[in-house]
């Protein structure tokens, strides 16, 4: 069990940057999978990050570039770095940790609003 609690939401004009942080109750370096997912308002939640246990990252299409995942197991943290930030970023990001088997192992923080507008 994890309990994870993110922080650094909020708003921010277009081309801004953003860092959002994952607290996790436990240390990281063993769970398999920490990711970020968003949703926006009628959409489903997508995965926007994700970082395993061993360093390997992947990217939704629309952030490569722009988004940048990485894990401190020594702080028990997970941090997106959103730079060139656009409006259709907006959405409620949440912090996911999961283990190689969803079923048996998948946690979700509270959610960090992210508002990219002028």
């Amino acid at each position: 069990q994890v309990q994870l609690v993110e922080s650094g939401g909020g708003l921010v004009q277009p081309g801004g940057s953003l860092r959002l942080s994952c607290a996790a109750s436990r240390s990281v370096a063993s769970i398999y999978r920490m990711g970020w997912f968003r949703q926006a308002p009628g959409k489903q939640r997508e995965l926007v990050a994700a970082v395993t246990s061993d360093g390997s990252t992947n990217y939704a299409d629309s952030v490569k570039g722009r988004f940048t995942i990485f894990r401190d197991n020594a702080k028990n943290t997970v941090t997106l770095q959103m730079n060139s930030l656009k409006p259709e970023d907006t959405a409620v990001y949440f912090c996911n940790a999961r283990g190689p088997v969803a079923a048996l192992f998948n946690y979700w923080g509270q959610g960090t609003q992210v508002t990219v507008s002028s």
